[in-house]
């Protein structure tokens, strides 16, 4: 079964960075796209970044484009999400899923921004 396991978060200061990993296992990882969501009280679970098959193409929502980078190790199993110059606004639960059943989460990993 697919399994998500979200690490790497953490209390950071605004304008700092942190690097988010997602190790997938139960399907064959480097012939899906990734996608990372976050969670912010009171506010749906918003898309942030995605990341094709392969690690060619990516997309970014408005909010955080030129400031987060995603990345794949097919190797590992693992995709990452590298959080710069981060704001109050970065704080929140992320998540990675797996587009073909993106009702599949892990535990998440929650940022704080002080």
């Amino acid at each position: 079964h697919v399994q998500l396991v979200e690490s790497g978060g953490g209390s950071v200061q605004a304008g700092g960075s942190l690097k988010l990993s997602c190790v997938a296992s139960g399907f064959p990882f480097s012939s899906y796209a990734m996608h990372w969501k976050r969670q912010t009280p009171g506010k749906d679970l918003d898309l942030i970044a995605t990341i094709d098959s392969g690690g060619r193409n990516t997309w970014y929502h408005a909010a955080v484009k030129g400031r987060f980078t995603i990345s794949r190790d097919d190797a590992k199993n693992t995709v990452y999400l590298e959080l710069n110059n981060v704001n109050t606004e970065d704080a929140g639960m992320y998540y990675c899923t797996w587009p073909p059943n993106p009702g599949i989460r892990g535990q998440g990993t929650q940022v704080t921004v002080s």
